[in-house]
């Protein structure tokens, strides 16, 4: 893995090959960690996820020869850390709320959330909690790239690209071509944000 894409002080964890690499491997595990692939839908979640899922989608069909059914969701008000206030100014910058789409039955399906990192779990929480607004899967597992653990709430991923032990004052930043025009994860040295 070569850091020549990667700023001053951030490394890379894995360049494109190896998300490549990743992204096989997991598709493979879905594959063959559901019996009846045609009651498996991929939801993502935005914005990473989303991708992760479509990718994921084209993967399982190239190797399977099923085409899954495809969601996204977005968490925005199923969060614990957003507060809105009627009528005042916000007194954080409010995050941008996108389009959840889950246009079939989740009834008896198995739903894959896919997330690009899992940190607290909170995100993960958040999104089944929209997912069941929709509907009652049978089952929902999580298809994470990276686990970089200091989790806050009893979540565990099914699917894992990578786990990497990390700092609470690092970062894990999945890029990806479809938003960032390059896909490499990188380990940042920097304090999150605080909500």
């Amino acid at each position: 893995m070569s850091a020549a894409h990667a700023p001053a002080g951030e490394r890379v964890l894995l360049d494109a090959e190896a998300l490549q690499r990743t992204l096989h491997r997991i598709a493979h595990e879905i594959i063959e960690g559901n019996d009846g692939l045609d009651e498996v839908a991929l939801i993502g979640i935005h914005t990473r996820g989303v991708f992760l899922a479509q990718r994921l989608r084209g993967l399982i069909e190239e190797f399977a020869g099923t085409r899954l059914e495809l969601g996204t969701v977005d968490i925005t008000f199923y969060r614990d850390d957003v507060q809105v206030r009627g009528r005042e100014a916000p007194l954080h910058p409010q995050p941008l709320v996108r389009a959840t789409k889950i246009d079939f039955p989740l009834e008896g399906r198995t739903c894959v959330l896919v997330d690009d990192v899992l940190y607290t779990g909170r995100t993960i929480r958040a999104a089944i909690d929209a997912l069941f607004d929709y509907g009652r899967p049978a089952r929902v597992q999580l298809a994470v790239i990276c686990d970089r653990g200091h989790r806050e709430l009893p979540i565990r991923p099914d699917y894992v690209g990578k786990n990497l032990p990390t700092a609470r004052t690092e970062r894990v930043q999945v890029q990806l071509l479809e938003v960032d025009e390059i896909d490499q994860v990188l380990l940042v040295p920097s304090p999150e944000e605080e909500s």
